[in-house]
C-alpha cells in the first residue's frame, strides 16, 4: 500500500506549551483515520500540520512523498502539498461576494490553471456529488449551515486532492444539519477518498473509520479499529473519555 501520510518523532510547540509530543503516525492511501479526543488535546493542529497551516518544530512529516520541513521549510514543497491535500474547517470560509458556483471553480482556476469551461463542468458534477445541484447560482449566505459545509467540501474536492482533512466539520452546525454533512463524507470514504477526521462524532466514526486514534494531552494513546477502540479499550484514559462521551 502507499502511504500517504508519514509522520516520525513530530514535537509542537505554542511558546512553551508542549503541544504534540512525539508523533509517530502514518495514513495508507483509501485509509480513513479518525482522530479523537477531549478539546485542547491537539487533535486539530495534529492536521493542520499535516497540510502546512502549522509549522512543527521537530521530527519529520512527509505527505504524498514530498516532506513538509520543519519551521521555516521548503515553500515550493508546501505549495505543492496543498496542491495535493483539501481540507474543510469548521467554519465555512466561503467567500460570500460570489455564487456557490463560482467559490468552487476559483481554485481550479487559479492554482491549477484550469479553463473556465472545464472548471464549471466540475462544479456542477461536484455539486451534484454532495446534493446541492440546484444552489448553483445562490449565494453562501442564502444556504444552510449544512448546504455551507456541503459547498466547503466540493470545493476542496475541485482540486482533486490525494488526501482529504477534515477538521470538526459538523461542530459549527444545528443537530439536524449534522447528518447531511456526514452522508457526503460517508460517500467519500466508500469512493476510497484518504481522509483525515477530527471530530466529536463518535457514531460516524465507529462506522466509517477503518482506524481510529485517541490523542491525550498531546500524545498518541491508543490506536486500532473502531471495535478495538470502542469496543475494547486498552488505556484507562481512552477508558475514561469514552464513559464520559458515550454516556450523553
Amino acid at each position: 500500500m502507499t502511504q500517504i501520510v508519514q509522520i516520525k518523532g513530530m514535537n509542537k510547540y505554542f511558546g512553551k506549551l508542549h503541544v504534540l509530543k512525539d508523533i509517530d503516525l502514518s495514513v495508507e492511501a483509501g485509509e480513513v483515520v479518525v482522530i479523537i479526543g477531549a478539546s485542547g488535546s491537539g487533535k486539530s493542529t495534529l492536521i493542520r500540520c499535516v497540510n502546512g497551516l502549522e509549522e512543527y518544530e521537530t521530527g519529520a512529516l512527509t505527505v504524498d512523498q514530498r516532506t513538509l520541513t520543519p519551521k521555516g521549510g521548503n515553500q515550493k514543497e508546501l505549495y505543492e502539498i496543498r496542491k495535493q491535500v483539501g481540507m474543510v474547517f469548521q467554519q465555512f470560509n466561503l467567500f460570500p461576494h460570489l455564487t456557490v458556483k463560482r467559490n468552487i471553480m476559483l481554485a481550479p482556476t487559479k492554482v491549477k490553471g484550469t479553463s473556465p469551461t472545464d472548471a464549471a463542468r466540475i462544479a456542477d458534477t461536484l455539486l451534484n456529488r454532495v446534493g446541492i445541484a440546484d444552489q448553483a447560482d445562490k449565494y453562501p449566505a442564502q444556504l444552510s449551515g449544512g448546504q455551507q459545509q456541503r459547498v466547503a467540501i466540493a470545493r476542496a474536492l475541485a482540486m482533486e486532492p490525494r488526501l482529504m482533512l477534515f477538521d470538526e466539520p459538523t461542530s459549527a452546525l444545528d443537530p439536524e444539519m449534522v447528518g447531511e454533512v456526514l452522508d457526503v463524507m460517508r460517500e467519500l470514504a466508500r469512493e476510497g477518498m484518504t481522509m483525515m477526521v477530527v471530530t466529536h462524532e463518535m457514531g460516524f466514526a465507529r462506522e466509517v473509520a477503518d482506524r481510529v486514534i485517541y490523542i491525550h494531552e498531546g500524545q498518541i494513546v491508543e490506536q486500532g479499529t473502531p471495535q478495538e477502540v470502542f469496543d475494547r479499550p486498552r488505556n484507562e484514559r481512552t477508558q475514561a473519555f469514552l464513559s464520559r462521551v458515550l454516556q450523553h
